[in-house]
């Protein structure tokens, strides 16, 4: 729960109908592409935020990938790209992005005289984290599917892909080529870590058609908060600790990597406002690491959660609630404030975590400055056990708490 209510923006995949799947066989990443992918958003005042990264590097068969705290770790988001060439981070990260081919059947309204129902196809991006095939991506450019292609910027084309999960709580999926070893990998980084103004690059397969297309820009903002939905007003989703971004991220783009300076992911481009130039969102990486972690090592796709609901600390909310910090996340139940903001048996429960503490750090991470406490629990594995630490009547407290999984 954020302490600012989103507006609604819209997303949308612009599908075309009755349209042949793609060719077995492709030469060409983006030959022969028709389905096009749009996922616009109305800006909502409070949260406009955008950031989408693309990662470099290698990771192994199924390595996990590193979770690594502010402290002792390399700070590839403070790199500028007057160190590096643009060109050369692109043509780094690249082979590790790709197509993602998505075909659907809905029935027809004349199904009930014969006349069947019709093939929908759509587009979007992702990126390869393990060399046995592992893709991270957007859930919207999956949700429905029937089958999924996916499609390297070599031109290879891979028919058998599984979806093997999604996150309960944000917009993201987990793929899987069958029987691959040798793929091109991308680096994800610590999106703990990013700052305002900071250059990135957005990379992905542009309207559908042209295949990992870059464009460049800076990290314009973070921490906001969106409601998307389909462009009939379906399918509404709440995205909240988004990364804001002027990098122009077009349709198609959807589950592709927002990159620093370093070539490390730093987000997943997610959408873009379709009310104003230069406003584009994506989810921070960090987020995606603990759910990611127990799929590649070979446990159920689940996330770990905490079990309460709260109201991120600002300088007002602290004002009003009378609280005695002004960062971090406070433990309440705004649309029943008489009710408990705790999951009776929960994680946090058994922590002894109250209605009226305010969580101030995870780890050794501070709540607020990297992220909301959504994100920073991304980073974990269910059955992880972590310090958190929170103040109750104006005094400092720790405690341990054991990460179970969101169930819906």
């Amino acid at each position: 729960m954020q302490n600012e209510k989103p507006e609604y923006v819209t997303k949308n995949n612009v599908m075309k109908k009755d349209t042949p799947a793609p060719a077995k066989e492709r030469k060409s990443g983006n030959g022969g592409l028709y389905a096009l992918v749009a996922f616009s958003l109305l800006i909502g005042v409070a949260g406009l935020a955008v950031g989408i990264i693309a990662l470099l590097g290698g990771f192994k068969d199924n390595t996990p990938v590193a979770t690594a705290s502010a402290e002792g770790y390399y700070q590839g988001n403070s790199v500028e790209f007057e160190e590096t060439s643009v060109a050369n981070i692109a043509n780094k990260v690249t082979p590790s992005v790709v197509s993602i081919i998505t075909e659907s059947r809905k029935s027809s309204y004349y199904s009930i005289f014969g006349g069947g129902s019709s093939t929908q196809q759509s587009a979007g991006t992702g990126m390869i984290v393990t060399a046995d095939g592992y893709i991270l991506t957007n859930k919207h450019v999956v949700d429905g599917a029937t089958s999924v292609q996916v499609i390297t910027q070599a031109g290879d084309t891979y028919d058998d892909v599984d979806v093997v999960g999604t996150d309960p709580l944000n917009d993201v999926a987990y793929l899987k080529i069958n029987g691959v070893n040798d793929l091109p990998t991308i680096t994800l980084g610590d999106s703990k870590t990013i700052a305002v103004g900071q250059p990135v690059l957005a990379i992905g397969n542009a309207l559908g058609v042209y295949q990992n297309s870059v464009t460049q820009g800076i990290v314009s903002g973070s921490g906001r908060s969106i409601t998307a939905g389909d462009s009939n007003g379906s399918n509404q989703e709440t995205l909240t600790d988004m990364i804001q971004t002027d990098a122009a991220i077009n349709p198609g783009n959807s589950g592709g990597p927002l990159v620093n300076a370093a070539g490390e992911v730093i987000g997943i481009n997610t959408a873009v406002s379709q009310s104003a130039n230069g406003l584009g969102f994506a989810i921070p990486i960090s987020a995606t690491k603990g759910m990611l972690n127990r799929i590649i090592e070979g446990g159920k796709a689940q996330r770990a959660y905490l079990g309460l609901t709260y109201i991120t600390v600002t300088a007002d909310v602290a004002k009003e609630y009378k609280l005695s910090v002004n960062q971090g996340a406070y433990v309440y139940n705004a649309s029943k404030s008489s009710g408990s903001a705790i999951v009776k048996d929960g994680p946090a429960d058994q922590a002894g975590i109250k209605t009226g503490d305010v969580i101030t750090k995870v780890g050794n991470i501070e709540v607020g400055r990297a992220g909301s406490i959504s994100t920073l629990v991304g980073e974990y594995k269910v059955g992880d056990v972590i310090e958190m630490t929170y103040v109750r009547d104006g005094e400092t407290k720790t405690t341990k708490v054991k990460l179970e999984a969101y169930e819906d």
